[in-house]
């Protein structure tokens, strides 16, 4: 009799995944369900790169990266996905390439674009995990609630100079990432990984983790980490496993919810305010006011390693030193902002007009990124 069942592997799958096969407790079962599972991975990135590599080895039959990022020189310390012939590429699109090399059994679905409140519910929609691999804390709470409130559990990591952290959130109705941050640090309080750091295996150790747990809610294998939070201090090879409780007051799943769509994140998280008035100029535009003599300052709030690798010739006032440079910044011409990505000059551009009251800067769309 012919088998009704919809999944099955040719020989060359068989003999791929042998060593998954031979497993007792996982066998040919779990591996149908990686085969049949649609993963969705926000973010290419340092923890991106390694969680890819093992999904994607281990027959996951279907994986979406959202990244709207591409590859830079500096992503080469510790994005292991891509090589020197990819810089300036999407990442999304050089992920993918390099994925299908290495499995051409399994379906790669790229979204070279931001994540943004008006598209996640629709990306999310056809996927059945997710996996967060971000950066930045509003990005962090729009995957947490949009996996809430479609219902996708969602595999969290995040890494900073030594330390990572892992937990999964929203299985099988267990805490999210709202019951363990209640609320986001105050806006600068946390630096990114661009200005404090990370050391370049430590994505590959926690991007590991977060892989496994994602084959953990894939097959029902284990105990994945819901109702956990894993912390690995790279320094003294220690790690140190934390319970999550629900709390009542949260809004999502809390006993008042009061979140029931998206929200705009990065004014929850302070990065903009309802005030906000920052104007912008783009590469194109700053080069058009080079050619016609119109005069501006131009100002680089990197810090200095970063100008020393490249620099377009702004003057370098880091942002950690804003404040005390103020009487460098011209109040007579326009003034451009810049930084790597238009972030931290973002901040930048907020602080001087909120302190100083300074209304004649711009920030540099793209940031060094984007100049030609």
């Amino acid at each position: 009799m012919q088998s009704t069942d919809p999944i099955s592997f040719s020989r060359d799958e068989l003999a791929r995944y042998h060593r998954h096969l031979v497993i007792p407790g996982f066998g040919e079962a779990a591996q149908k369900k990686l085969k049949a599972a649609r993963v969705l991975v926000v973010g290419a990135g340092g923890l991106g790169c390694p969680l890819l590599l093992y999904l994607a080895a281990a027959g996951t039959g279907t994986i979406g990266i959202v990244d709207f990022d591409c590859v830079d020189e500096s992503n080469l310390q510790r994005q292991i996905l891509f090589t020197i012939e990819d810089v300036g590429k999407p990442k999304a699109e050089a992920a993918k390439h390099r994925l299908q090399l290495l499995n051409p059994y399994i379906n790669i679905v790229t979204h070279c674009t931001r994540l943004t409140s008006a598209n996640a519910l629709d990306i999310l929609s056809h996927y059945d995990v997710v996996a967060d691999g971000t950066d930045n804390f509003p990005t962090r709470y729009l995957v947490n609630d949009a996996c809430v409130l479609s219902g996708k559990p969602n595999v969290y990591a995040s890494v900073f100079r030594f330390e990572g952290q892992v937990s999964v959130f929203n299985y099988h109705n267990g805490p999210n990432y709202r019951d363990l941050y209640p609320t986001p640090p105050p806006p600068g309080m946390v630096p990114d990984c661009a200005t404090g750091g990370v050391l370049g295996v430590l994505p590959g150790i926690i991007g590991n983790l977060q892989a496994l747990e994602v084959i953990k809610v894939i097959t029902g294998i284990g105990q994945p980490l819901s109702g956990k939070y894993y912390v690995f201090d790279a320094l003294r090879f220690e790690g140190h496993t934390f319970k999550i409780a629900k709390r009542d007051d949260n809004p999502l799943t809390g006993l008042n919810p009061s979140i029931t769509t998206l929200m705009d994140y990065d004014l929850f998280c302070g990065v903009t305010t309802a005030q906000d008035n920052i104007k912008e100029i783009s590469p194109a535009a700053l080069q058009q006011w080079k050619n016609n003599g119109i005069p501006f300052q131009l100002i680089d709030v990197r810090e200095p390693h970063e100008y020393a690798i490249r620099n377009i010739g702004g003057e370098l006032i880091p942002l950690s030193t804003l404040t005390d440079n103020i009487d460098k910044i011209r109040k007579d011409i326009n003034v451009v902002i810049h930084c790597q990505s238009g972030q931290r000059s973002c901040q930048a551009i907020r602080l001087l007009q909120q302190q100083f009251a300074l209304h004649n800067l711009y920030n540099l769309t793209g940031g060094v990124n984007a100049y030609p």
